[in-house]
């Protein structure tokens, strides 16, 4: 099985210097590209090898980099979304911390492709460790020629810079991140222009995630039909998943694109904890939809995990339990969301709080049948189309499938004015 992506990490997890990426074939993509290839040649093999975005989106990479016009006058940026939050996902930081010369190179080919002439880091404030090693890549980079001006004696200038940014949720999201990396409040811009034509201080913007951006170099070394080969499904490559939650072995691995949800837990993450059963799981961090047993042997790509009324989001399994309350659970996820929210439209600053708060009502025992209806409410109008971004529906999607899977629960919360995990014996509950 080949994992391009981690087959070179190093066992104790610290990052591999320039010397150590080097010896492993790093930057002869870069060589590759700039020793004669057009930037248009670039995005044809990306486009060939049907790379889709591992942010969340899953949009077609090429095709977003094709809306960026080659022939306008620079600067045009290109991003790197480390800004890692939603709940549950850890991918982008194993990357991050053990691998920061592979983002580099992939950042560098992807602003190749689009003739960008500046380039971000753009990280979560709390990856520490990645900073560090970012920084000194970054710095590394430079030294060898491959940041700079006149990269490899190619005539392609590039710069690249570290940003750190403040802590909100709201910067996952990429107009959000551009207000933020301006030095403004981080909230979402109206689209149309979308970034590609007006991003970064009104110039052309591409902004990739981490996962994303670190395929480019071996798409490009070994081409797009061994990328497509790496999958079990029509979604090319590998994926780097993850399983959190009361299983024996939590953690992410790199596997081919299509493993089953099933694979993950049982396989890979050694199955639940003695005396635990598995009840369901958000297939793609926090702002997915539950899916539950029947869903077990799902394909977790795009296609498949949509046919199964989900998304598949990040990647990153949360499992739920049959001694966790799933009350308290998603009333614990809309309080993040809650918190999070920027605030800038309605629905999303007024609506989740009281989301929230009846929800820990029904967990304290003081929920009535009505509040059944009004969290049904909630879910339709803070979906799709209602709200000015994507924050709130997320935080619908494990709401409302928790209405619909484990609906009994909610009602004896209401019937018995208590929440029944309470009496569950603490061995057990942490079992």
């Amino acid at each position: 099985m080949e994992k391009p992506l981690t087959e070179h990490i190093r066992p104790d997890g610290k990052p591999l210097s320039l010397k150590e990426y080097e010896a492993v074939g790093g930057y002869s993509a870069l060589r590759k590209v700039l020793g004669g290839m057009a930037p248009k040649d670039v995005q044809l093999v990306v486009k060939d090898s049907n790379l889709r975005g591992r942010g969340g989106a899953g949009f077609l990479t090429a095709l977003k980099w094709s809306f960026v016009p080659l022939d306008a006058p620079k600067p045009k940026y290109l991003i790197a979304n480390a800004d890692e939050m939603e709940p549950g996902t850890f991918k982008d930081r194993i990357l991050l911390e053990s691998t920061p010369h592979q983002l580099i190179e992939g950042m560098i080919l992807a602003a190749f492709a689009i003739q960008a002439s500046e380039s971000f880091v753009f990280l979560r404030w709390a990856y520490k460790v990645a900073a560090h090693a970012i920084e000194k890549a970054i710095h590394e980079a430079y030294d060898a020629g491959y940041l700079g001006n006149n990269i490899l004696k190619s005539g392609f200038d590039l710069d690249m810079h570290l940003h750190t940014g403040v802590g909100r949720y709201m910067c996952g999201e990429e107009t959000a991140l551009l207000n933020s990396l301006e030095g403004k409040r981080a909230t979402p811009r109206a689209k149309p222009p979308f970034p590609q034509i007006s991003g970064l201080f009104g110039r052309p913007t591409i902004v990739n995630n981490v996962e994303t951006l670190c395929n480019i170099p071996h798409i490009v070394n070994k081409g797009s039909d061994w990328f497509k080969r790496l999958s079990r499904t029509e979604d090319s490559g590998t994926k780097i998943y993850g399983v959190s939650g009361k299983v024996k072995r939590p953690g992410a691995w790199e596997l081919p694109m299509g493993v089953t949800m099933r694979e993950l837990i049982e396989e890979y993450a050694g199955g639940m904890q003695d005396g635990l059963r598995f009840r369901g799981a958000l297939p793609g961090g926090a702002s997915t939809d539950f899916l539950v047993e029947e869903h077990l042997d799902v394909r977790m790509d795009y296609a498949g995990v949509a046919a199964a009324g989900s998304r598949l989001g990040t990647g990153t399994l949360v499992v739920l339990d049959d001694h966790t309350c799933p009350v308290g659970f998603v009333k614990n996820l809309e309080h993040f969301f809650a918190q999070e929210s920027c605030g800038f439209c309605t629905p999303c600053r007024e609506g989740l709080p009281w989301v929230e708060k009846t929800l820990q009502s029904i967990e304290d025992g003081k929920g009535r049948e009505k509040d059944i209806d009004l969290l049904h409410m909630h879910t339709r109008y803070l979906g799709p189309g209602n709200t000015f971004c994507a924050l709130a529906p997320g935080a619908m999607e494990p709401l409302q499938s928790a209405l619909k899977y484990f609906k009994s629960d909610f009602d004896q919360h209401i019937h018995d004015h208590r929440c029944p995990y309470h009496a569950i014996p603490a061995t057990l509950e942490h079992a």
